[in-house]
């Protein structure tokens, strides 16, 4: 079996580094040329199915594979990116006013802390790390062989790379 892990194109949202979470955000021009080559340059794969995050800038992302190959997406939510509760919308530098202490425990990769929620309740990062392994998993045994793609968010490729190689959640990325 193969799975192919990609993320998302970009959105106006990555370039002034406002939090997207479960905002659903659509990618801008960049964002439509990068799933426009991604289309391209998987033309030649032969993918058994294909799942993107029920967000717009995934699907957005994996319509041109599923064009190519004249295939259905299947969308599922729990390959969306974390709940970052009253974070989302905000750039960064406004949640570093905002929330000094909780930013610092996002920083700090603090398993068990829960921002302030927004329009939605966040998740902690160990439930959503739990959440993220658990969808890639399912869906690696449901096609236990073939080739999958998978097109989700920078945040869940983080937890499948950790439960991949083994390293701990809390500890800061070295890639």
């Amino acid at each position: 079996m193969e799975i192919l892990l990609i993320r998302h194109g970009e959105t106006a949202w990555n370039r002034v580094r406002r939090m997207q979470g479960h905002v659903d955000t659509p990618l801008n021009e960049e964002g439509l040329r990068q799933a426009a080559a991604l289309g391209l340059a998987l033309a030649a794969e032969k993918p058994d199915a294909i799942y993107s995050s029920d967000l717009q800038r995934a699907r957005m992302t994996a319509q041109p594979v599923a064009q190519a190959h004249q295939m259905n997406i299947q969308f599922d939510t729990e390959l969306r990116e974390r709940c970052y509760g009253a974070f989302e919308g905000l750039l960064y530098e406004e949640i570093t006013q905002r929330y000094p202490d909780e930013f610092a425990a996002w920083h700090a990769r603090d398993l068990h802390t829960r921002f302030p929620s927004g329009d939605r309740e966040a998740e902690t990062l160990h439930e959503f790390h739990q959440r993220s392994v658990r969808a890639v998993e399912r869906i690696a045994r449901q096609h236990s062989h073939g080739r999958i793609v998978v097109v989700t968010h920078g945040g869940v490729l983080d937890c499948i790379y950790r439960a991949a190689t083994g390293m701990p959640v809390e500890v800061r990325r070295d890639f």
